[in-house]
């Protein structure tokens, strides 16, 4: 198999269909979804992710403001929890590639759970931390959603593995959240690769080190 033909193959491994309804959605029972990869860098498990505020969310995924109006503007993204890196993982990283001479990994992840209703991501909220090690990820939050099914997308982005998970409960039918799945994984495939996370992912409510604009999130 010559070179062409191997690059060609990898790329239709990790692209994934635009699903127009959920009957495309492969709903998996949690125990046997598949979690977070980590390959060889084993020392990144003990670095942190925290949940993300929706406006972090919103930027993040550089999600269109809500045009302008002289009502408040209904909230989206409700059925929605995320997770990204925190300031202690950007900085590890860093520490990480300077002990390693550059060899270390440069890849951070971010974690989206879209739920099938608000209700079920209010009830999973209230069980799960506000900041976890990306070890534990895998068993407290993915295998710990016992009674529900999973659907997985995966998506490499530069610096930035992006893992979104559609969540509903065993025996449900279709996905009632459908559309904010629908406006995620759009706008996912959209980005662009990021190239610096430490610029991109240094949230206001953090203690910002070199903050970007939102223009200069996405390179």
């Amino acid at each position: 198999m010559d070179s062409k033909t191997k690059t060609k193959k990898k790329k239709q491994k990790h692209q994934h269909p635009n699903p127009q309804s959920s009957s495309n959605y492969s709903f998996k029972p949690s125990s046997e979804v598949k979690g977070l990869r980590f390959g060889g860098q084993f020392i990144i498990k003990s670095f942190t992710i925290r949940r993300a505020r929706p406006s972090e969310t919103h930027r993040l995924l550089s999600l269109p403001p809500p045009p302008p109006t002289t009502h408040k503007p209904p909230p989206i993204l409700t059925s929605t929890t995320a997770f990204i890196p925190t300031n202690f993982t950007i900085l590890a990283h860093h520490a990480w590639q300077t002990l390693t001479l550059g060899l270390g990994t440069k890849k951070s992840k971010v974690i989206i759970f879209v739920f099938e209703s608000e209700n079920m991501k209010l009830e999973v909220d209230r069980r799960w931390p506000s900041e976890i090690p990306l070890g534990e990820v895998n068993k407290k939050l993915i295998k710990g959603l016992i009674g529900c099914e999973l659907a997985r997308f995966k998506f490499r982005k530069g610096c930035i593995t992006f893992y979104v998970y559609a969540v509903r409960r065993i025996g449900d039918i279709g996905f009632s959240c459908a559309d904010d799945l629908r406006v995620i994984l759009e706008y996912v495939v959209a980005l662009n690769d990021f190239m610096d996370h430490t610029a991109m992912l240094a949230m206001p409510n953090q203690r910002s080190i070199s903050f970007a604009p939102v223009a200069a999130m996405a390179h």
